[in-house]
């Protein structure tokens, strides 16, 4: 049970229960969401502002983006853009910018009236996409671990979730390490009732980059059985080993993918959950079809200003990825030195670790311990798993954090007493 499932339990236990017309006690909370609590990242956030520890659990940086970008946002508030409803599609400017920028980086083609949608975010997205088109019963497969609002998501449309996990390799010591797909275990998930693949790469939590064979194979399998694919992608330029491609570029797969990123993580305002999808016109009816019951709109003023951050130059994208490298790289060295088994990270904001090496396999239990050993906040990667035993032992730390956080919370860990 993780931490998220144990406080969903606890709330149940405390009341959390009405009863029926006939006296039996029923759950308050609809028996699709009842193995989901409070999120990891929720929990660990505040065990960071509890005990005043360095948090590098939730991925979140902690500076702002580009300064002309807020101004930006500045200036569309002032000048009275977006501060009253905008489009349901989102604004015109914005979804021209998201089709100029899947053209210019990726080589893909969408009419910014048809195919494109604003969302809030990443995970609006992600769940509409999921409401518009499983039907309930439906399989989704999804890699293992995942980003947790996926398993809601897929609870909420009613689907079941298929999870195909990826599995640590043996071969390389230290950040020799990595993660990988069976293909032949993807493949032996889908069933008759598959109805798509929901794929994240660059990968959270692992940091891994789906390589061009990997993605090949999937659009193969989904043209072969007729599947639907939803791709999160929103660390598609945080890239640092290895390319992005996008899944709905390989042969087959441009009128059966739902591609979605967002700004957060590539301008550093995650706050203003400004995300998009691109897809076929068909898709795209189908996901605004959930997404307008779920905000309708959001994030006016903000759609401005992302309009014009997804125009800056070539620069800006390979400075954040330099920097970002950097700071992974500085992240990863310190881990090792403190003890950890450290996995490579070709993309992402996120390291994986091994805490074995540091006499320790339970890693709920080894970061809620940590802040108050060492003052640093970290996430259990096993949350992430339906299969938790699969990633008992393995510890997730952000490095999307200013250095001089970085190598403070680095001296931490490995002046901190044993686990």
């Amino acid at each position: 049970m993780t931490a998220g499932h144990a406080a969903a339990a606890g709330a149940r236990g405390a009341g959390g229960a009405s009863r029926t017309g006939s006296g039996e006690a029923r759950p308050l909370l609809n028996r699709r969401l009842a193995e989901f609590g409070t999120t990891i990242f929720a929990e660990m956030s505040a065990l960071a502002t509890r005990t005043g520890a360095i948090n590098l659990g939730q991925g979140f940086p902690d500076t702002d983006g580009p300064e002309e970008v807020r101004e930006a946002a500045v200036r569309a508030l002032r000048d009275g853009r977006g501060n009253q409803y905008p489009p349901g599609p989102g604004v015109p400017e914005l979804r021209a910018a998201v089709a100029a920028h899947q053209l210019r980086f990726h080589g893909l083609t969408y009419d910014p009236d048809t195919e494109v949608l604003v969302t809030a975010g990443a995970t609006e997205a992600i769940a509409a996409s999921l409401l518009g088109l499983v039907e309930p019963g439906d399989e989704v497969i999804a890699l293992e671990p995942y980003y947790d609002s996926y398993a809601a998501s897929i609870a909420m449309a009613g689907g079941t979730r298929v999870p195909v996990t990826l599995r640590p390799t043996t071969e390389g010591p230290g950040t020799g390490r990595t993660y990988r797909l069976d293909l032949d275990e993807l493949r032996d998930a889908v069933t008759d009732r598959t109805r798509l693949i929901l794929l994240n790469t660059p990968h959270n939590p692992t940091g891994t980059v789906l390589r061009r064979d990997e993605l090949a194979a999937i659009a193969e399998l989904c043209v072969e059985r007729d599947l639907l694919a939803v791709t999160d992608e929103v660390y598609e330029h945080l890239v640092y080993e290895g390319e992005h491609l996008p899944l709905a570029g390989f042969p087959g797969m441009r009128e059966r993918t739902v591609t979605i990123s967002s700004s957060g993580k590539t301008f550093s305002f995650t706050g203003w959950k400004v995300g998009w999808v691109t897809a076929a016109p068909p898709l795209v009816t189908a996901v605004r079809s959930a997404k307008q019951y779920l905000t309708f709109v959001s994030a006016g003023p903000f759609q401005y200003a992302v309009a014009e951050a997804l125009a800056l130059p070539d620069a800006y994208y390979t400075g954040l990825r330099d920097d970002l490298r950097a700071k992974r790289d500085l992240l990863a060295h310190g881990l090792g030195q403190a003890g950890f088994g450290v996995f490579s990270a070709p993309g992402t904001y996120f390291i994986t670790t091994d805490i074995r090496p540091l006499g320790a396999t339970d890693g709920t239990a080894f970061c809620l311990a940590l802040p108050e050993r060492c003052g640093v906040v970290a996430v259990p990667t096993q949350v992430f798993y339906d299969h938790a035993a699969e990633g008992a032992p393995y510890v997730r730390f952000a490095f999307c954090k200013r250095r001089e956080v970085l190598e403070e919370a680095v001296k931490r860990l490995r002046d901190a007493p044993p686990a």
